[in-house]
């Protein structure tokens, strides 16, 4: 079986939590996932001044083998996010490929509202923040999945949301290995 591949976008101003719960939660379950720091420095400084370094620069990966794309929320790093061309021209590509997952938890499920990739679409995200997504039905889940996209509401929902993102690539079982093995009911 082929090992699946997933790519976390991070820039200055991140949620520390949400990020490093998916990469770690990812990584249990023998995805590799790889912390992508859209930035031109691998170092970077999360919402609550944690530094943090990235494995690779966003301008030095090809992307072609990914299975799995993260926007973890915060601010300002969503903002820089959704000010990130090629990172927007990545998520609009990718979502058009029926083989690709795309994730995205608190603030940042509203880049992918403005980006478009939430029409029609049930999607959640951080409270106050539902006009931003943009022609998406709204919903008060902690995590939800329409289609190959999944998002979810902030710090609080992020092993869940790790957890879900899980199932989607590797299944149920996988998740409720990893669930677990951290002692998380799901």
């Amino acid at each position: 079986m082929e090992t699946k591949k997933a790519y976390i976008f991070l820039a200055d101003g991140f949620e520390e939590v949400e990020a490093l719960t998916v990469v770690d939660l990812l990584r249990r379950a023998d995805i590799r996932c790889e912390m992508v720091s859209i930035s031109d420095s691998l170092e970077l400084v999360g919402r609550s001044r944690i530094h943090v370094k990235a494995d690779r620069l966003f301008e030095d990966v090809r992307f072609d083998d990914a299975d799995l794309l993260v926007l973890p929320g915060g601010m300002p790093g969503t903002l820089h996010l959704a000010g990130h061309a090629g990172l927007c021209d990545l998520l609009k590509d990718k979502a058009a490929d029926k083989h690709v997952l795309i994730g995205a938890i608190c603030a940042a499920p509203t880049v992918l509202g403005g980006l478009g990739l939430l029409k029609d679409k049930k999607a959640t995200c951080f409270p106050g923040m539902e006009d931003q997504l943009k022609c998406a039905r709204h919903s008060v889940k902690k995590v939800v999945k329409d289609e190959r996209i999944i998002t979810s509401r902030g710090l609080g929902t992020a092993v869940p949301f790790a957890l879900r993102l899980i199932e989607a690539l590797e299944g149920e079982e996988r998740a409720q290995d990893v669930a677990q093995g951290i002692v998380f009911q799901l």
